[in-house]
């Protein structure tokens, strides 16, 4: 399996620290999931859309916040 790295601030990974219990590299693992999802489905609904790419990314990024916070909901 292909190793990725990622970076985060001191104060996030601090408070990652607090929940050793939680598998990090899994929960980064399903938002990757779950963001290339996103992207594949917004790719399917304007392939022959009028939207811009501008109003994609717009669209993608208030879906991307929603999984996020269902993530973190997952995560406690």
């Amino acid at each position: 399996m292909p190793t990725i790295t990622v970076n985060v601030d001191d104060a996030l990974k601090e408070r990652m620290e607090k929940h050793p219990e939680i598998n990090w590299s899994e929960v980064t693992r399903q938002a990757i999931r779950d963001k290339i999802e996103t992207l594949e489905v917004m790719d399917e609904l304007t392939s022959e859309s009028e939207l811009t790419e501008s109003d994609v990314v717009d669209i993608a990024d208030k879906i991307n916040e929603s999984a996020r916070e269902r993530v973190e909901k997952e995560s406690e």
